[in-house]
């Protein structure tokens, strides 16, 4: 999400925060950039004209040029801008679901991943706030739609509305309605059908659904890819239905991000969520400052923390916590920390939320080092006994070659994973060490302790620079810096060399 405009503007402010005293020109030219990387990013021209012009009034005043660190004034200054062009001034809050059964109403274009984003959301809904949730589809139109959501509903474990033929959009609302209250449901979403463009017909049919259901939310989805095409099918939609909030889709592909900048700005109703991807739980909540903290490369420790939550147990953590402050860190505790990255979104979505770390992602690709290089370490350990796996120092060069041969890998390979474990067992034992009650034992307390701090106050006593710092001391440079960073949350570090192209 918005790796082009995160790496024009970090190259901007690192050779800004390089400079000692900075004049107005200095800020005028950098300002320029900006604004060039601001339109590369799909951001509409008016959006992108004052974004630079405010930032331009706040950092030609005294505060700027006189302040002891000008260059990271100026990037204090754009990082509010950013927050305040991206969430307005109205926080949203939640959504308003209260007063059972609660319709939320889903429109969009045909393609914009509707159905999916209605699954996501259902699926969000039931297991993060314990909702009873029912799904009821509208499209009438498009092939197998009534299909595809009642599969995604057992997937899920969501009710969905029996399908009945020969109905139309406006009788299979009123049938939710009356389903909805009857079954003791807290909310009933209405997935309606989408066009290839904004039609009367689909307007029409869109508004009469929505005066049967009278909606507590009316959500628009539309694909991020389209940048600000998307923002013209939101000011539409808003004008001719009422839309009371936007979910963005397929953000996780979009290297320029401008109708996210552009939307709030615009059409002046708010994003709630944003969908990373094609599984069922990639949709995140739309929080103005992590993503403001994202673009300019400052990553996203609270979205770390919480994803970091949400597959672990407080019990396991306990347990993992003990065993690496006494040094033991076996082929088990590996392989738990291989599947746990798998599940947090990989090497790359990991790394997208580490201050600073955004810069490495590239490093990254050019060694040759993706998500497949989990799967086959995960291949690796999996070919081993369960003696093995417990003490690999026992591995002599015929049990490595059996391993190796089970995985389909090379014996290289397996040496490659097995200095990996050493060095993270060691560095391991040294986080236990460091710092006042042990780094590691602060981290996995504040993370899973029960009662212990919510993942905002956990991440404000992250300090980015204490970050880096620790990742320089457990081994400098990616990929020791991976392991440094992502040692304290149950990740795995240390991908020393693993995947390189030969």
């Amino acid at each position: 999400m918005f790796e082009n405009l995160s790496e024009r503007l970090s190259g901007v402010f690192d050779r800004l925060t390089k400079q000692g005293a900075l004049s107005e020109d200095d800020v005028k030219t950098a300002l320029r950039e900006v604004r060039v990387a601001l339109l590369e990013a799909d951001v509409s021209l008016p959006v992108a004209r004052d974004f630079v012009k405010h930032v331009q009034e706040q950092a030609t005043g005294q505060a700027v040029t006189k302040s002891i660190t000008p260059g990271q004034q100026v990037v204090k200054i754009v990082h509010d801008t950013l927050v305040q062009t991206l969430k307005g001034d109205d926080d949203p809050g939640a959504l308003k679901i209260d007063n059972a059964p609660a319709p939320i109403l889903m429109v969009g274009l045909q393609g914009s991943g509707k159905t999916t984003t209605t699954a996501k959301l259902a699926k969000r809904l039931k297991e993060r706030e314990g909702k009873r949730v029912l799904m009821a589809s509208l499209d009438v139109n498009r092939p197998a739609a009534m299909e595809q959501l009642a599969i995604l509903g057992l997937q899920i474990g969501v009710d969905t509305l029996p399908i009945v033929k020969g109905e139309d959009p406006v009788q299979i609302a009123k049938r939710a309605k009356t389903q909805a209250s009857l079954g003791g449901y807290d909310v009933y979403m209405l997935d309606t059908a989408g066009r290839l463009h904004i039609d009367a017909e689909l307007i029409a049919q869109a508004a009469a659904v929505r005066d049967v259901a009278n909606p507590r939310e009316t959500l628009l989805v539309v694909d991020g890819l389209t940048g600000q095409d998307a923002v013209n099918v939101a000011t539409e939609f808003d004008d001719k239905i009422g839309v009371t909030g936007v979910v963005l889709t397929r953000m996780d592909g979009d290297g320029r991000g401008g109708a996210a900048l552009s939307m709030r700005a615009v059409t002046g109703k708010p994003i709630r969520f944003v969908g990373l991807g094609e599984k069922m739980d990639a949709i995140e909540t739309f929080e103005a400052e992590r993503i403001a903290g994202r673009i300019l490369g400052m990553g996203d420790i609270v979205s770390l923390v919480e994803k970091a939550q949400e597959t672990i147990e407080a019990e396991q953590a306990e347990r993992m916590m003990r065993r690496f402050t006494k040094g033991q860190f076996n082929m088990n505790d590996l392989k738990m920390q291989l599947e746990q990255m798998q599940k947090m979104g990989g090497m790359e979505g990991v790394m997208g939320m580490m201050p600073g770390m955004g810069k490495m992602a590239k490093q990254v690709q050019d060694a040759g080092m993706d998500d497949k290089v989990i799967t086959r370490q995960i291949a690796l350990i999996q070919s081993m006994t369960k003696k093995e796996r417990a003490n690999p120092q026992i591995l002599q060069a015929s049990r490595k070659k059996r391993i190796a041969k089970g995985a389909g890998l090379e014996v290289q390979e397996l040496n490659r994973l097995l200095k990996m474990q050493r060095q993270m067992g060691d560095m391991m034992k040294k986080m236990g060490k460091m710092g006042k009650g042990g780094m590691l034992k602060q981290a996995m307390k504040g993370m899973f302790g029960k009662g212990g701090p919510s993942p905002e106050d956990m991440a404000a006593g992250m300090d980015p620079k204490a970050l880096e710092q620790a990742a320089k001391q457990m081994g400098g440079k990616l990929p020791g810096g991976l392991g440094g960073m992502g040692g304290g949350m149950g990740l795995p570090g240390g991908l020393s060399g693993f995947g390189k192209k030969k």
